[in-house]
């Protein structure tokens, strides 16, 4: 038995597991790229093209493998949301001189650069924490200029796990897509009621129905007077009665 020990299998070694999980999670940030990355690039026969993902943000994977890698993908984040801050600290105290110039060599031996590092040192150490465990400099660039901004005022859940209605040919296993918040969501559009017009295009049916109030306006005001001289004479054979 397992005791204490969580985590699936997946049929691997520990080493070949790790070593899975780390190219999926780097899959799913390269797959951010530029599609200017993909112009003129081609797969090994030398003529077929590689075209940039369809979706960004999301791979097809198994429906466990997903939910192994999604755990490392989360951590991740999380380590580049903490350098945001000492990036934005650092930002402030940089040079804006051009490096080798006898403006950045005075900022260079001055306190500048000993304050521009002290603030820089622990967002640098966050990066090398990221690149252990992607093992990739692109993935880990992707990673804290474009990810992690993009998720800085969310507290958690960075991406969601959907399981496809298919089933992968060969072994008939259960697959699922592993993406970003925010990338791919589903906006549900709400139809809106048309209120039905009932005027054609000549405006025609306008003029009868002006035509008809008017009509009616008029055979009111007719039978206003009718009713007063009715009235009228019902109070008159009373009196004679009376």
């Amino acid at each position: 038995m397992r005791h204490r020990k969580k985590g699936r299998q997946l049929g691997r070694s520990s080493s070949h597991r790790k070593a899975m999980l780390k190219n999926l999670a780097t899959s799913l940030f390269l797959t951010l790229r530029d599609d200017i990355f993909y112009e003129g690039l081609y797969q090994a026969d030398g003529k077929t093209q590689v075209k940039p993902p369809k979706h960004k943000g999301r791979v097809t994977t198994t429906l466990q493998k997903a939910k192994e890698v999604r755990p490392l993908v989360e951590k991740c984040i999380t380590l580049a949301k903490k350098a945001l801050p000492h990036l934005e600290a650092a930002e402030g105290l940089n040079t804006d001189a051009e490096r080798g110039t006898d403006a950045w060599k005075n900022w260079r031996e001055g306190d500048g650069w000993q304050k521009w590092n002290a603030a820089i040192a622990p967002a640098i150490a966050y990066r090398r924490r990221a690149y252990a465990l992607l093992g990739d400099q692109e993935a880990v660039a992707i990673l804290f200029e474009e990810v992690a901004p993009k998720f800085a005022d969310r507290p958690g859940g960075y991406t969601r796990v959907l399981k496809l209605a298919g089933v992968r040919l060969g072994d008939a296993g259960a697959q699922a897509v592993i993406e970003f918040v925010g990338e791919n969501d589903r906006v549900k559009k709400v139809a809106q009621a048309v209120k039905p017009a009932f005027v054609d295009d000549s405006g025609s049916a306008a003029e009868e129905t002006t035509e008809e109030t008017s009509a009616n306006e008029a055979t009111t005001a007719e039978e206003a007077p009718a009713t007063e001289e009715t009235s009228a004479e019902v109070d008159a054979v009373k009196k004679d009665t009376e």
